[in-house]
């Protein structure tokens, strides 16, 4: 990965040269940024992490839920990735992005019975949530699918510090408890009476979850696979799918912990699992782009409260929602820049960082020490590049924002900017609300009630 110096000087420079090309500014005032040279860094740093025992064969895949932007995707394909899905929607973007089927992993606790045959036609992975999901399949493959078969199962190690993004708590919605009094023996005899079952999949969580948390969970499921090869007689368990969840530090430049760190703690809970009998599946998201976005924001007006300075941006709940209604669990930290594009500098003065949307809460940044901030500068929200902008949230009919992606070296020939989603036309906005059906109410109202309409009626209460 990037050094975080080396970082922090391609985003000012990114930002500087939005300004200067009209990407920024008073007709475009928020948009998110994608560091592609960084994405790629981070997945050659993935690669090499996993790559201490030659002898094993790692798949590994992006969550697309991360950044469901279908460039985004195809740079991750063009790498060598694999992709991870957990909807018709991300199967959709994930085949347009040019994942082959045999690279994609389709994981959800509540796919259709659409959705699974579509998914043994086209030959995905699948990871089936329940016994119930099993049974489905069961009626639904063919002997000639392509598909590789599993079932995932929750560890139930415990949560992390952030409680809905832990994953494998006693009452967790997702997979088997293998805890809860005879689950284990029926997934032992779940496979035992399907040969076509072959892998087991865990996910513990992400942010929050420490690295021995995460490693304890998939040290829990290679037990269990080594218990259903050794009831079985023979490897039915071939591949283990360990998920992803590497936390992102928000607190700071430093890309920590790093996928090594991950691959130490995971070998000291379960090192047997790197000798060569288990295909791996890794699923990681947010970690591999986090560090390599962030929102621009332009200051609309600044005011000042109580005593406390106010700057009023575009970037709020609706680019920015897991910080604005949980802002302890996921902090952002912020830059200032001038109107056009420069780092600010002068005395620190304490600001909140205020959003677009109509609610009291909307605060991105609560009283931070920056640079005295002023109508026309901007704002850099860092560490965004995965979930925040690709995921834009349609409160208030706010328009997502543009996407660029950037490369290129600052000190040379400069960087170039490409677009990956376009901002959001109001025409689009009123379209999605349903502009088209837009005396639908009325003419149904009109139809059960004729005497409402008519002229003269009388109006009903």
């Amino acid at each position: 990965m990037f050094a975080e110096a080396q970082r922090s000087a391609r985003f000012a420079e990114a930002l500087r040269l939005a300004v200067a090309q009209g990407l920024l500014g008073e007709q475009r005032p928020v948009a998110g940024f994608l560091d592609a040279d960084g994405v790629r860094a981070s997945v050659d740093a993935l690669r090499d992490a996993f790559a201490v025992e030659p002898g094993v064969r790692v798949l590994h895949t992006f969550a697309a839920k991360a950044a469901s932007l279908v460039p985004v995707l195809r740079l991750l394909a063009d790498c060598g990735m694999g992709c991870e899905v957990a909807s018709p929607g991300e199967l959709r973007l994930a085949v347009e992005a040019g994942f082959t089927p045999q690279r994609i992993v389709l994981d959800s606790p509540a796919k259709t019975r659409d959705e699974l045959r579509l998914a043994l036609a086209l030959g995905v992975t699948v990871n089936a949530d329940s016994f119930g999901e099993i049974a489905r399949i069961e009626k639904l493959r063919s002997p000639d699918s392509a598909s590789v078969l599993g079932l995932r199962v929750n560890p139930q190690v415990g949560g992390g510090s952030i409680e809905p993004m832990s994953t494998a708590t006693t009452t967790s919605k997702f997979g088997v408890a293998l805890r809860d009094p005879g689950a284990r023996e029926q997934v032992v005899g779940t496979f035992a009476e399907r040969p076509w079952l072959t892998r087991l999949h865990a996910h513990v969580g992400s942010q929050g979850c420490s690295l021995e948390l995460i490693a304890a969970g998939i040290a829990e499921t290679y037990q269990l696979a080594e218990e259903i090869n050794e009831t079985l007689g023979d490897q039915r368990i071939t591949g283990i799918d360990i998920g992803g969840g590497l936390p992102v530090n928000f607190a700071g430049d430093e890309a920590r912990p790093a996928f090594a760190d991950y691959v130490t703690a995971l070998r000291k809970a379960a090192p047997k699992i790197f000798d060569g009998r288990y295909d791996l599946v890794t699923e990681f998201g947010r970690s591999l782009l986090a560090k390599n976005g962030f929102i621009g924001a332009r200051v609309e007006y600044t005011k000042d409260a109580g005593g406390r300075r106010i700057a009023l941006t575009h970037a709020g709940a609706q680019i920015a929602t897991r910080t604005v209604f949980m802002p302890e669990a996921w902090p952002l930290r912020v830059g200032a820049f001038d109107g056009e594009g420069r780092p600010r500098s002068g005395r620190p003065v304490v600001q909140d960082i205020a959003g677009p949307c109509c609610f009291a809460g909307d605060i991105v940044a609560h009283a931070r020490e920056l640079p005295e901030l002023r109508e026309g500068d901007f704002v850099a929200l860092y560490d965004t590049g995965a979930y925040y902008f690709s995921t834009p949230w349609a409160y208030n009919s706010l328009p997502r924002p543009a996407v660029y992606g950037f490369a290129g070296d600052p000190g040379g020939a400069g960087l170039r900017f490409a677009p990956v989603r376009d901002a959001q036309s109001l025409d689009s906005v009123a379209a999605e609300s349903g502009l088209g059906h837009v005396d639908a109410l009325t003419e149904l109202c009109g139809a059960a009630h004729p005497q409402a309409t008519q002229p003269g009626g009388n109006a009903h209460p």
